[in-house]
């Protein structure tokens, strides 16, 4: 297959790749296309109506004839104008619902992937995606599409009338219109080209936006903002100088196109004036053609028009169906296990052989982990950092799939359990903790969508998140702001393990979860904990080594290996490196 073969292979499939979108529209689709095909009959009456005035106007009839011939263009007005109304109705309607359809589709897949896919994408970029890509595929499907339709309805239609009209001048005309077709080939493929380049400076400004507003305070305490507006403005001006690339050459294309169209109409109809001269044709024939000349050359100004928009909304759709058929590197089985509906309070945990690396980074960060944790037992792991602790937790949500090894709850291997039952076993409290922009009610009830008010208090009162939101304006109704920008460190953590609290999982997972907190609220949080974690699998990450006295047993991991097991009272005593840990720590105290 040869590249060019290959190019209109793929805006096949771009156009294809809309096509279930639309199939549920059967409906609207075949009014706006029964509209359409009215619509341009009635225009295409118009010239027959015009040749009959100007013959009978010149010669001795009936006044109702003439009557005849103007209420039959009245009748193809109204038909016009009420089909074109229809139309523009159903196809705009059209366009705004499966562009809503395609944002709900793309953002779905986007949110099921796994964290690898995020390593590589901004978020700036996928929201420019998600809106501004749909946007410009909605001028496709609600504009773009009807008009060219529209208007090659009108090309042949008429065509067809100006062979029955006079073949000779026909021949003349088409011969010369033919002209035109390289031209605007050729532009509009340049035209699409630099569609694709635009929306992807477009998409990069919104990254460098977004990434920035996120980090608003870190570039503020930098002093960096005109930096950063510097940045920016660099980044829009070379999007803009794309979009003026690309108008350009659009309008070469809708210059070249207009201007070849119509002076091959007039040099025809100057011919058509001799013909008139010579008594070849009468003087309504010649009108009727030259009006039938009109709608050809406006359908090919329009078509060009059309493909302007399709090749710069083909553009957009490829970067849409990049991110459509981009799959998950972690999958939901084809026959997954199903937990038992009155699922244990705690679960145990098998871990064999355990080896991991990021895709972006070749190293291992986890070497042959093997570690059996029984049903209700309290486990803290603890090591420098970078030594692959909270890795560990991410595969045990299944984040990622390990390169070797396995992962089982209750013996069986978390590969074989939907996403969802996994992830809904586990309760976490992370080190960054995501507070959303609502209030404070709906953001512990994230960790279960169906607990009642009541259930969201009484989790707030165990991690102590009610002693500071009663003091709000307006209690637990007081939305937090974007990102929590209003809550402190510690109050964001204890908010994370209301949230854990209020799912009520046999396995926990606190990752340093009282890190942020004074001495005090971490020995209201760390009473709490105990009391959450009885009955309960619990894994600990911490620093502190004061915090993991009370676990069962202690993990040791270094350089993603581990290197010791035990209580805190013997791995003191092993002087190996949680006794160097342990010695440094509380010699600081």
């Amino acid at each position: 297959m040869t590249e060019k073969e290959i190019q209109n292979s793929k805006k096949l499939n771009s156009i294809k790749s809309f096509l279930p979108f639309l199939r549920p529209y059967k409906k609207q689709l075949i009014i706006a296309a029964t509209s359409l095909i009215l619509a341009a009959s009635a225009t295409l009456v118009v010239p027959l109506c015009f040749r009959k005035i100007i013959d009978l106007g010149f010669s001795d009839i009936s006044h109702e004839q003439i009557n005849l011939t103007f209420i039959n263009l009245f009748a193809a007005a109204f038909v016009l104008a009420f089909a074109s109304a229809l139309r523009y109705y159903i196809v705009s309607w059209l366009g705004e619902r499966v562009t809503c359809d395609i944002r709900k589709a793309v953002y779905s897949h986007i949110i099921l992937q796994s964290p690898e896919f995020f390593e590589t994408q901004q978020s700036g970029e996928l929201l420019s995606r998600i809106n501004n890509d749909t946007s410009i595929v909605q001028i496709l499907i609600g504009t773009s599409i009807s008009m060219a339709v529209r208007n090659l309805f009108l090309l042949l239609g008429g065509m067809t009338m100006m062979f029955i009209t006079s073949i000779k001048l026909s021949l003349l005309i088409l011969a010369t219109l033919l002209l035109t077709v390289v031209p605007i080939m050729v532009m509009g493929k340049k035209v699409r080209k630099l569609s694709r380049n635009s929306q992807d400076k477009i998409a990069l400004a919104s990254a460098i936006a977004g990434e920035k507003i996120n980090a608003i305070l870190t570039v503020q305490s930098f002093a960096n903002e005109q930096k950063e507006i510097r940045a920016f403005n660099t980044s829009v001006e070379a999007s803009f100088l794309a979009s003026k690339i690309r108008s350009a050459a659009r309008g070469k294309l809708t210059f070249v196109a207009i201007l070849l169209g119509f002076t091959s109409i007039i040099t025809v109809l100057w011919l058509g004036a001799y013909a008139v001269s010579n008594q070849e044709m009468s003087g309504g024939e010649l009108t009727q053609f030259f009006l039938y000349a009109v709608i050809v050359a406006g359908s090919i100004a329009a078509l060009s028009e059309v493909l302007g928009d399709s090749q710069r909304a083909i553009g957009a759709g490829d970067r849409l169906l990049e991110l459509l058929s981009i799959e998950s590197q972690v999958q939901n089985p084809k026959e997954p296990f199903i937990p038992p509906s009155s699922a244990n309070k705690a679960i145990s945990i098998n871990i064999q052989g355990l080896s991991f690396h990021y895709q972006s980074i070749p190293t291992n960060v986890l070497t042959d982990i093997s570690l059996n944790i029984q049903a209700g037992e309290k486990i803290a792991i603890v090591g420098p950092s970078g030594s692959g602790k909270t890795t560990l937790f991410k595969l045990i949500q299944r984040f990622y799939d390990p390169q070797s090894g396995s992962i089982s709850f209750d013996g069986v291997d978390i590969k074989n359990y939907k996403l969802d039952d996994l992830r809904k076993l586990i309760g976490v409290v992370p080190q960054d903790i995501s507070i959303f922009s609502e209030n404070a009610l709906e953001n512990i009830r994230y960790g279960d969508e169906n607990a009642s008010d009541q259930d969201v208090i009484k989790a707030s009162k165990i991690a102590f998140v009610d002693e500071f939101v009663s003091k709000l304006p307006d209690g637990y109704s007081t939305f937090l702001g974007d990102r929590g920008v209003r809550l402190s460190g510690g109050q964001k953590q204890r908010i994370a393990i209301a949230r854990a609290l209020l799912k009520n999982p046999p396995l926990l997972l606190l990752d340093e979860a009282t890190s942020s907190l004074d001495a005090e609220s971490e020995r209201l949080v760390q009473q709490a904990l105990e009391e959450a974690m009885k009955g309960r699998t619990t894994i600990v990450i911490a620093h502190r080594l004061a915090t993991v006295k009370k676990a069962d047993r202690i993990v040791v991991m270094e350089n993603g290996r581990i290197v010791e097991i035990g209580t805190h009272s013997s791995l003191v005593n092993n002087e190996g490196l949680y006794s160097h840990l342990a010695k440094l720590q509380f010699t600081d105290a």
